[in-house]
């Protein structure tokens, strides 16, 4: 009687381990469906490699997370609690609420560029809560609707598995099927270790395109065995890190002829010291918390002047020998680059000397002899022109300013030299299509701060400065204080950062 019974358990434990292998197998199939929406939101590869790698990632890591979700929940079900019909229905259900994960991941990622996650989860909350104050009635009918098709197809799936399991088996799908999926799980890992080694960033640009995607690398694999030289490695990343050629300096302008705004200088000092005590109480200066300025004078100048940065110095300093396009436009707005005393500071041909404009960026290294012009000005920040520092090549430098609007910024937000040029643009109702690197400050965009300088992509969020090298080192610092955080790499906020290089943006009034 013990050994019926011990037969007919490992009768039912032995067919729901079949049903689940089956069920598994369309799931994979439903999963490839939905997964499709990340490649979409992606473009595609221009190279060989790249277009055979990405259905190889794709059939082979769908089925791999899949087929793992399986392992964790139905399989150890099936095992300790075997009665069909109940493990059946709760698989209906697990399933149902992984493909609305999935679908919920998809949609983030379309819209926002990375995968739900610790890091990212506020971002997808303000998401989902954009579409809910939307249009609610809408967003609710969506969400029961999808909940309620997924749930019914699952259940149609387990009840035809479980009623045509042996007439599947003989089909001889499920062998082919699992060539294909481990074949292209493997393929694709191997594809990447190659690419990996070599550079081919058609093939690596893929990594993060699916949740929970950790491909084999060669960074570590082939640098055990001696067979690839990282130091080498890292130089050819950096050869690699190339800017789009055009900025918001060199594209036309659009100005309102009868626009009438505050007026507003820029002074610009080599060094800020005691002696400019009497400037700071004479136009009534505030403090700017956390302004940022590259350390070198010529990369300071570049991101002052153009609004834009380079990773190529000696690129950087031949475009200092022309003036910025968006000067010469400006004229009827009365927007001038001028030099009142400015010995200690870099020699610009084309800067000239004489009264600023309504709206100006003036290098003077001894303002409180000019205090009597800078008090026509309504609105006037002082800046220091770069930072001093032998650990970052971005650093906070003195700042004042008597700018409402710079001083009703939140709290703990970075300012940079990158966005004097856009704001004094918006300021002088001046306004382009071109993809400006910094804010207008009196309307900042809501997306992380970005500079790229040598080697270094340096992003900042509120308090928080990422420095990411093209070695794939990287840290974390408050930037009020420059202390290190102990925080994982910040992926999502790195590639919102990024989004400045490829999307336009506007420096609107």
């Amino acid at each position: 009687m013990v050994l019926e019974n011990n037969l007919s358990l490992v009768k039912k434990v032995n067919r729901l381990l079949n049903w689940g292998h089956w069920f598994c197998f369309f799931n994979i199939l439903l999963a490839l469906g939905i997964t499709s929406v990340y490649w979409l939101s992606e473009p595609l590869p221009a190279t060989l490699l790249g277009q055979l790698y990405l259905p190889l990632n794709w059939i082979g890591h769908t089925a791999f997370l899949c087929f793992l979700f399986f392992i964790l929940t139905i399989f150890p079900v099936s095992l300790i609690f075997p009665y069909q019909r109940h493990v059946r229905g709760l698989a209906a259900v697990l399933a149902s609420c992984a493909l609305v994960v999935l679908i919920f991941d998809a949609y983030v990622y379309a819209h926002l560029g990375y995968h739900i996650g610790s890091a990212s989860l506020e971002q997808a909350i303000d998401l989902l809560r954009q579409q809910i104050v939307t249009n609610l009635r809408n967003f609710v009918l969506i969400v029961l609707a999808v909940g309620a098709i997924l749930l019914a197809l699952q259940l149609t799936l387990s009840n035809y598995c479980w009623k045509k399991v042996e007439r599947l088996k003989q089909t001889g799908i499920g062998g082919i099927a699992l060539t294909v999926f481990i074949g292209s799980f493997s393929l694709s890992h191997l594809i990447h270790i190659y690419a990996d080694a070599n550079l081919n960033y058609d093939v690596t640009r893929q990594d993060n395109v699916l949740p929970l995607s950790y491909p084999a690398t060669a960074k570590t694999l082939l640098a055990r065995y001696q067979l690839v030289d990282l130091n080498r490695r890292a130089q050819l990343q950096l050869d690699k890190l190339n800017l789009p050629a055009s900025t918001g300096s060199n594209n036309e302008l659009y100005c309102e002829a009868t626009r009438q705004g505050a007026a507003t200088v820029v002074i610009i000092s080599a060094v800020l010291n005691e002696q400019h005590q009497p400037v700071l109480r004479s136009l009534k200066l505030k403090p700017l918390e956390q302004h940022f300025a590259p350390t070198q004078a010529s990369e300071a100048l570049l991101n002052l002047v153009y609004s834009t940065f380079n990773t190529e110095q000696q690129q950087a300093l031949g475009s200092l020998q022309q003036a910025p396009g968006w000067l010469n436009q400006t004229t009827a707005q009365g927007v001038s680059i001028s030099r009142q005393d400015s010995t200690e500071l870099p020699q610009l041909p084309w800067v000239a000397t004489g009264t600023p404009g309504q709206f100006a960026i003036v290098f003077d290294n001894s303002p409180e002899q000019h205090l009597a012009l800078y008090q026509q000005y309504t609105n006037v920040l002082l800046l220091s022109l770069n930072a001093s520092s032998a650990q970052f090549r971005l650093a906070p430098v003195p700042a004042w300013s008597n700018w409402s609007a710079l001083h009703q910024l939140q709290p703990h937000s970075v300012t940079q030299h990158l966005d004097i040029v856009p704001t004094l643009l918006a300021q002088a109702g001046c306004n382009d299509h071109a993809s400006w690197l910094g804010d207008n400050l009196q309307k900042p965009l809501s997306l992380p701060k970005l500079t790229i300088s040598g080697d270094e992509i340096i992003s900042f969020k509120k308090d928080k400065m990422l420095i990411l090298r093209t070695d794939g080192s990287f840290g974390v610092w408050s930037a009020g204080t420059l202390l290190p955080l102990n925080e994982k790499l910040d992926q999502p906020m790195l590639i919102d950062a990024l989004k400045r290089i490829d999307t336009p943006t506007v420096a609107t009034p």
